[in-house]
Formats: structure tokens, C-alpha cells, sequence
């Protein structure tokens, strides 16, 4: 299948708009202004049920909902489009409003390190055994998610985007932090780039012999958006040979695979693409953040859980939406997100309880919540970092003040003390 994209540009194209009135097609031109929107003909075609698309959660993945901007950026918008306003205009009232929507949450501007002066502005470094790199080439996707929380990616702002290309600089800073094990390609989504432009970059990484290089991790949604990358696609071969080439070379493999929903394991294309990938002796790892409207659903997760098992793939992480974007409208509560990942839990057996979560990556690390619970006749949340700024944090409990509203490490309050003990580091 030969791939095509929608943009706000050309949605209008995509024959099964003509299901949606004039007032939700304007909602997409609204709310598209300011979150980017993209789709392709995998997506529309083989994923979404137009008969029901309104309550459809990959509809509501890739196309933006009105909800997912505040009235009052959603009326701010819509005037200006009505009023026939230029582009410059619209773009400058888009940016502002990113710029109230938390673009780079978690304080993922200060992960960027320097080497020998100079910060290094497609990497990030945030836990000592991972480090993240952004290159320049795989800064888009093949459709681009309403919840992303590296929308900014996407906007045209440079100041928001993390990218580069000199695959010296990796491998000068991986060989001067030892302690880094793990180089995690993402975006965007690196799978965009064209086979020859990622094995460049893996001849040039293994060619170095890194000693403390032991994995390479690829982020990417591809199983989920565009499957035909590892099965059709005039270069998906020569992409399945550099996987193994890296298995081969002594260096782990691990394809971190982004699944919102069951629904986007249904095609014959993305297991026909999994059991591809695995014949390489890649390792597949799968993850999603829990979110209203998408979801939100205990039995949903369980299920996907173990057909991911079934399929060979290692569940991972269930993640809660980050503070960007469009959380409002996804916005699950700590207890709530708890509640579910436990149902689901609860339903699976030990070989898919790989899975960790509900996680939060916030600015100090990933923190997971354990559990509501009593102490001392108090009730509290029960907190653990998976991750840490500082490796020491790591499988330490601590205990947050109950707060049926919270949805964010930002929104509680230390229990039992005046501050949370990574807060004095």
C-alpha cells in the first residue's frame, strides 16, 4: 500500500469526511490550528468505524476533538478564522496559546546536556543508564496523536524542538558517560526516516565499539500507524536487515511500541509487521499513557495486555497523560488511573504483569502510584520512583496527602513531612 497523509491542509479530502457536519469539520480546522493534526490512509481506511466514528477511540487519537482546547482559546481561534483573518495572524495567535498550553512538559528543556561547551540540542539525558536522541530526520510521524506531549515537535516553533544529526557528537558523549548503557532514537517518530538514513547511523555506532553501549531502544507508533514500514514498504527489507544487524553486532534491540487501544492490533498488516520485527531477534516493548475518551477501560487494557503476550511482545509501561496539550480533555485522576492499571492487573496472569504503572514522568523522574491506602488513620497515596534524577531515588516509597482531584505529581502535598525528600536534592 502506498502511503498518504492528511493534513489540516487536505482532511477535507479524505472521502469518509462527508460524514461529519459542517460545524465538526470546522472543529477540526479550529482546533487543528494550534494542535497539529496529520492522518494517513492506513489509519482512515483500516483503523477508524466511520458509523460510529464520533465514540471511535482512533478517531479520537489522531482527529482533534473541540474539547480538547480550553473555550477560551477555542473561541479565540474560531473568530479569527471566521473573521477570515491572514496566516500570520492565525499563526501568531496559534503560538501564543501553545505557549499556555505547558509545551515542554516535565522540565524536559533542562535534560539537554552540553559536551565540551556546547549544548546538544537533540539529546536529552535525563537518568544516567538512558540517554534520548532526536534525529533531525525522524521528527515527524505518520500520523501525529491528540494526547502527544511532543506536540511541539510538530509546530514549526524551532525554540521548541529538540533535533540534530552529527553522529560524532552521540558517540563522543556516550563515550565520555560511562554510566549511559541505553541510546533511545526518538521524535517525532525515527521509523519515518528512509532505511539508509538509520543504518548510518548504526554503522557509524557500532563501527565505535561503545564498551558501556549495551541497548538501542526505537520509540515509535509505526506498529500502530503505519505497519506496512516492515512489510511493504520498498525499503521495509533493508529496514529489517539493520535491525539485525544490531542483534548481530552484540547490542540489544529493544523496539519501544506505542498501542492506545486493542483496536490498532486488528489488521492482518501490524501482526504480519510484529512477527517480522521478532524474527530479527529484536525484543518488542509496548506502552501507552491511560486517557479519558481513549482508554479509559480496565477490561480494554487487560485485553490488549494479553494479546500483546500472545504476539510475542512484552508489555511495559501504562503511563498518565502529561501536563501539555490537550490534558484537560484526557485528564484522569491518580486514584482513577491506579484503579484501572489494578483492574486490569488484576485480570492478567504473571507472564503480561511485565507492565509498570500508572507512571507519571515528571521533572524529578518516573513515579509510579502504588496505591491509595491508610496511615495512622490517614489516607494517603503510596509513591515509588521507577526512575530518578538521581539514581539513589529509585524503589524508594513515600507517601503523597490524599487528593481526589490530583492528576500530577505538581498537585500533591508531602504527607507526614513538610517536604517530599527528593525535593531537598
Amino acid at each position: 500500500m502506498k502511503y498518504r497523509a492528511y493534513t489540516l491542509k487536505t482532511f477535507k479530502n479524505i472521502p469518509q469526511i462527508s460524514k461529519l457536519s459542517e460545524e465538526q469539520i470546522f472543529d477540526i480546522e479550529v482546533v487543528g490550528e494550534v494542535l497539529p493534526f496529520k492522518a494517513n490512509n492506513y489509519v482512515v481506511d483500516e483503523l477508524i468505524d466511520w458509523d460510529n466514528f464520533e465514540n471511535d477511540p482512533i478517531f479520537i487519537l489522531t482527529f482533534p476533538q473541540k474539547d480538547m482546547l480550553s473555550a477560551k482559546h477555542y473561541d479565540r481561534m474560531a473568530e479569527l478564522i471566521k473573521s477570515g483573518a491572514s496566516r500570520p495572524e492565525i499563526t501568531k495567535a496559534a503560538n501564543q496559546i501553545r505557549m499556555e498550553l505547558n509545551p515542554n512538559p516535565a522540565g524536559q528543556v533542562h535534560n539537554v546536556p552540553e559536551l565540551n561547551g556546547e549544548k546538544l540540542v537533540g539529546i536529552q539525558h535525563k537518568y544516567d543508564e538512558t540517554m534520548l536522541f532526536f534525529p533531525s530526520q525522524g521528527q515527524t510521524c505518520h500520523a501525529y496523536c491528540t494526547f502527544c506531549f511532543r506536540w511541539p515537535q510538530f509546530t514549526g516553533i524551532d525554540e521548541l524542538k529538540f533535533a540534530m544529526k552529527q553522529v560524532d557528537l552521540i558517540i563522543e558523549y556516550l563515550r565520555q558517560n560511562p554510566s549511559i548503557t541505553d541510546l533511545l532514537f526518538t521524535g517525532g517518530d525515527p521509523m519515518v526516516m528512509k532505511s539508509k538514513v538509520f543504518e548510518q547511523y548504526i554503522d557509524a555506532i557500532i563501527a565505535a565499539e561503545i564498551p558501556n553501549l549495551k541497548t538501542i531502544r526505537i520509540g515509535t507508533k509505526t506498529l500502530g500507524y503505519w505497519p506496512y514500514r516492515y512489510t511493504k514498504d520498498n525499503d521495509a527489507q533493508q529496514l529489517l536487515d539493520v535491525f539485525k544487524k544490531i542483534q548481530d553486532s552484540g547490542l540489544n534491540l529493544s523496539i519501544m511500541a506505542h498501542f492506545n487501544h486493542i483496536n490498532e492490533m486488528s489488521t492482518e498488516a501490524v501482526e504480519q509487521a510484529v512477527k517480522n520485527i521478532r524474527a530479527t531477534g529484536a525484543v518488542i516493548r509496548t506502552q501507552s499513557p491511560l486517557m479519558k475518551h481513549l482508554n479509559f477501560d480496565a477490561d480494554m487494557w487487560a485485553r490488549m495486555w494479553r494479546k500483546q503476550v500472545d504476539w510475542g511482545m512484552i508489555p511495559y509501561y501504562m503511563f498518565i497523560a502529561r501536563e501539555t496539550g490537550a490534558q484537560e480533555y484526557f485528564a484522569v485522576t491518580l486514584e482513577e488511573a491506579w484503579d484501572i492499571f489494578r483492574k486490569a492487573y488484576a485480570q492478567v496472569s504473571g507472564v503480561c504483569r511485565t507492565v509498570r504503572g500508572p507512571s507519571m514522568s515528571a521533572n524529578p523522574g518516573k513515579v509510579q502510584v502504588a496505591g491509595v491506602t491508610e496511615v495512622n488513620g490517614e489516607k494517603v497515596y503510596v509513591l515509588n520512583f521507577i526512575q530518578g534524577r538521581d539514581s539513589d531515588w529509585v524503589g524508594r516509597p513515600f507517601f503523597a496527602k490524599y487528593d481526589p482531584k490530583a492528576l500530577w505529581l505538581d498537585d500533591l502535598k508531602p504527607a507526614f513531612a513538610d517536604k517530599f525528600f527528593y525535593e531537598e536534592a
